[in-house]
């Protein structure tokens, strides 16, 4: 039997099992001492005044988003993204803005930002896709623009520009802990601001609204129990390792595809430093991305496409749009995800290469 060649396994271990076994020995499982050190420690890491753990990076967006109060407001939204970035806007009453982005980095632009902005809006929600930093020069756009930048940055826990960590720029940043994420909590998510009045709201929503001894506005239950930040707290630990290694192996790929036409690699962006969440490369002929999938599939190794361009899926077909949104659907069509992950060794990842190599041809 072939061996099969996992997309991606998350860095867990008996150190995560004997954490939970501490939870579990204390009888207090819901959110309590240990997601305030898990909280602590990811506020710590960024150099953030706030780090708020909720259930995931879905409920971190819509928390931030009702707590900004933009029920009414458009909300630019990169087109090529997972359906969460959108679903939070609506569930917090806004209205999205599809907009495009850079063929390359797969990720918004200070250009497009401009182009889709206008005067209803007080927000805007790029996303830090795969792992690759925004580029500087969208903040300082959207801060030009009277906007404040919520930063879906779902797959960059670890990412950096320059010394910055993605985490600290954006006014508001949430992180994912999804097992295909660079650190993961099985699910579970974390929202990092500077912004005290935000930071405080966040923290009651989550917690049906509470302040004290009374209920102030309406929330909901977005809180992370202990069991889940006990499993964060011996990730944060690992973290650097794991983004070490994940450069190191996305170093071995670039090498390898060098010499393969057809196949533009994932993105680098100067002075910054990536996750490689994913390691994403942009197939240049239309058709085959899927015929490279198929091959890979044969030898048991798996893929993915990148992300989805929603104007093309039919729950977001008649929401606004900036554009033709060209290069979100040739990112849907073209775009290939590779495997990458501590388990993936130097022969798997020649293999793949050689696969897609035989392929293009």
């Amino acid at each position: 039997m072939k061996k099969t060649i996992q997309l991606a396994v998350p860095d867990i271990g008996e150190e995560e099992l004997q954490a939970i076994k501490e939870v579990f020995a204390t009888r207090f499982l819901t959110e309590g001492n240990t997601t305030k050190e898990f909280e602590k420690s990811v506020a710590e890491y960024l150099g953030a005044k706030h780090a708020i753990a909720v259930t995931s990076c879905t409920t971190g967006l819509h928390a931030v988003l009702e707590c900004l109060n933009i029920r009414g407001q458009d909300v630019i939204i990169p087109d090529y993204t997972y359906p969460a970035t959108a679903e939070a806007v609506v569930l917090a009453g806004g209205i999205p803005v599809l907009a495009d982005v850079d063929k390359k980095s797969m990720n918004m632009t200070s250009e497009i930002l401009e182009d889709a902005y206008n005067e209803n809006m007080t927000v805007c929600c790029p996303v830090s896709w795969a792992g690759v930093p925004l580029e500087r020069e969208l903040y300082q756009t959207a801060k030009k623009l009277g906007l404040k930048v919520l930063e879906d940055a779902a797959c960059s826990l670890g990412a950096k520009i320059g010394t910055d960590f993605v985490g600290k720029i954006a006014d508001y940043s949430c992180f994912s802990f999804h097992p295909r994420k660079v650190i993961t909590t099985g699910e579970g998510g974390m929202i990092t601001t500077d912004d005290d009045e935000i930071a405080e709201k966040c923290y009651s929503f989550k917690h049906f609204g509470a302040k004290g001894a009374s209920f102030e506005m309406i929330g909901t239950n977005y809180k992370l129990s202990n069991v889940l930040s006990a499993i964060g707290l011996i990730q944060m630990q690992k973290l650097e390792d794991i983004v070490k290694m994940r450069i190191e192996k996305a170093k071995i790929y670039r090498e390898l595809l060098s010499n393969v036409d057809g196949i533009l690699q994932a993105y680098e962006g100067e002075g910054t430093r990536q996750t490689f969440q994913s390691y994403t490369c942009y197939v240049e002929k239309e058709g085959n991305r899927d015929r490279i999938r198929n091959a890979l599939a044969d030898e048991n190794i798996q893929s993915q496409i990148g992300t989805y361009a929603l104007h093309l899926e039919p729950a977001y077909k008649n929401m606004k749009k900036i554009g033709n949104l060209e290069n979100s659907e040739a990112l849907y069509k073209n775009a290939l995800t590779l495997p990458l992950h501590s388990k993936l060794t130097d022969e798997d990842q020649v293999k793949i290469c050689n696969i897609i190599s035989e392929v293009l041809k």
